[in-house]
């Protein structure tokens, strides 16, 4: 995670927002924000470096890397090979995934089959973001060294136009060390994936990329384009049919129901979003782990940071069935379930 934990009271002195407004509506209480200059491939390094002493594999035996971001470092190169170069890695192959919020699902799979194909025998999943270079902000100062200045009347009015949105997201990064082991019928069993471009409007940054010429232009930031738009309304209609529906194909292709599952960890974009699924499930709040209000939505980055922190709060055993579920822009979406 990185160094500057953001609450809401301190979102509140540089746009029209408060504590109880973010929380009603998000369930996020703070967030973490990068140092200025700190890349996500800053943020990865060290995730992986955790990720492989928990696993007790040397970085040399690594043999290819799934890097899954929504935020590159650069426009180009994607942040795979700068994350290698950093991380000091030998010459193998790093795949860059753009699939937002689900990429760490679809990691897992691409990391699944490269395994199962023979292709790979150790893969390093990696979910990484540092969200906060979309912002149009210039009063770093006060969010992030704790200055108590008041902003301008002009400054204020700008920021509070994308409090929707700027409320939402966190910086952060998870890893994972994916091996072909004799497992007794441990690791991913199944994972099932899914795109509808149809929707790819309601979640889209409307800047930069062949749409346009120029790829960027002064226009796209005095117009606000470089800030993501959310639906968020849509975007919860959506989110709540299709990730329980994912769930449950899942479970029932696997001969399993919701009674065998023993934790469901959801991609955490939205608190409101996650009760909605986890009641359609009709799972107990034991069977559910979320910690959105600590980080925000780190896209990518959710789903293995939530995981961690499950474990570390001794919500995962050995033996035990877990799914994982993610939506994201595109859309794309999908689930796994892992043995632990």
């Amino acid at each position: 995670m990185p160094p500057h934990v953001v609450t809401n009271e301190r979102l509140s002195r540089i746009m029209d927002t408060s504590d109880e407004w973010i929380r009603q509506r998000t369930g996020i209480g703070e967030r973490r924000y990068s140092e200025p200059g700190q890349a996500t491939s800053d943020l990865a390094v060290p995730a992986a470096a955790d990720a492989l002493a928990a696993s007790g594999v040397v970085k040399d035996e690594i043999d290819y890397v799934i890097f899954a971001t929504m935020n590159p470092d650069y426009y180009f190169p994607g942040s795979g090979a700068v994350f290698q170069r950093k991380a000091g890695l030998r010459p193998v192959p790093c795949l860059d995934i753009r699939q937002q919020c689900a990429g760490f699902i679809y990691a897992l799979q691409l990391a699944d089959a490269l395994l199962r194909s023979g292709q790979a025998r150790r893969v390093l999943a990696i979910g990484a973001e540092v969200h906060m270079g979309l912002m149009p902000w210039t009063c770093w100062d006060v969010l992030l060294d704790g200055s108590d200045r008041t902003i301008s009347p002009e400054d204020y009015a700008l920021n509070t136009r994308y409090r929707d949105r700027a409320v939402l997201f966190g910086d952060g990064a998870g890893a994972a060390v994916l091996g072909l082991e004799e497992n007794d019928g441990r690791g991913i069993l199944d994972v099932e994936t899914h795109t509808d471009g149809s929707h790819a409007e309601k979640m889209w940054i409307p800047a930069g990329g062949s749409a346009y010429r120029p790829y960027f232009d002064p226009g796209m930031h005095a117009r606000g384009d470089i800030v993501p738009i959310v639906e968020g309304r849509e975007v919860y209609k959506v989110a709540v049919a299709i990730m329980p529906q994912a769930v449950t194909d899942i479970l029932t292709r696997n001969g399993f129901t919701t009674e065998d599952l023993d934790l469901l960890v959801m991609h955490q974009a939205n608190l409101r979003i996650n009760e909605a699924v986890q009641k359609r499930l009709g799972l107990p709040d034991a069977k559910v782990f979320n910690n959105i209000e600590k980080y925000g939505n780190t896209t990518a980055a959710t789903i293995p940071m939530a995981f961690h922190e499950a474990k570390l709060a001794g919500r995962v055993n050995p033996g035990d069935l877990v799914c994982f579920v993610g939506l994201g822009s595109g859309l794309n979406w999908g689930a796994v379930l892992y043995r632990c």
